[in-house]
């Protein structure tokens, strides 16, 4: 549900940015570091929108990428943890058994 918002949003998003992008149509002056041209505010709406995109979809793929690593290791600590849990289940349940029978615990010896 969650993704079906975020994309409805981005697609009136970027119905909004057409539109604004088609009214504004003539040419502006662009400066760079080297020089200067003039270009359709069209273009450098546009441009400037899918820069926009690009840049914020690299930020959250390295996001997902930190989660993903952080996640995996995460998933083996519990896995390190559910076998220490199980070996010491199966030490107390070798204890209780001594004790109920009246052996010799590791303590008595």
């Amino acid at each position: 549900m969650k993704v079906q918002w975020a994309l409805i949003l981005g697609l009136l998003f970027a119905i909004v940015i057409a539109a604004f992008a088609t009214v504004n149509i003539e040419d502006v002056p662009v400066d760079y570091i080297f020089g200067q041209a003039d270009w359709p505010l069209i273009l450098v709406i546009l441009g400037s929108a899918l820069f926009g995109a690009i840049a914020s979809a690299a930020f959250s793929l390295v996001r997902i990428f930190s989660l993903q690593r952080e996640n995996k290791q995460l998933r083996k600590q519990i896995e390190q943890l559910e076998l220490e849990y199980k070996k010491r289940t199966e030490e107390y349940s070798t204890l209780e058994k001594r004790v109920m029978s009246n052996e010799p615990t590791l303590f008595e010896k």
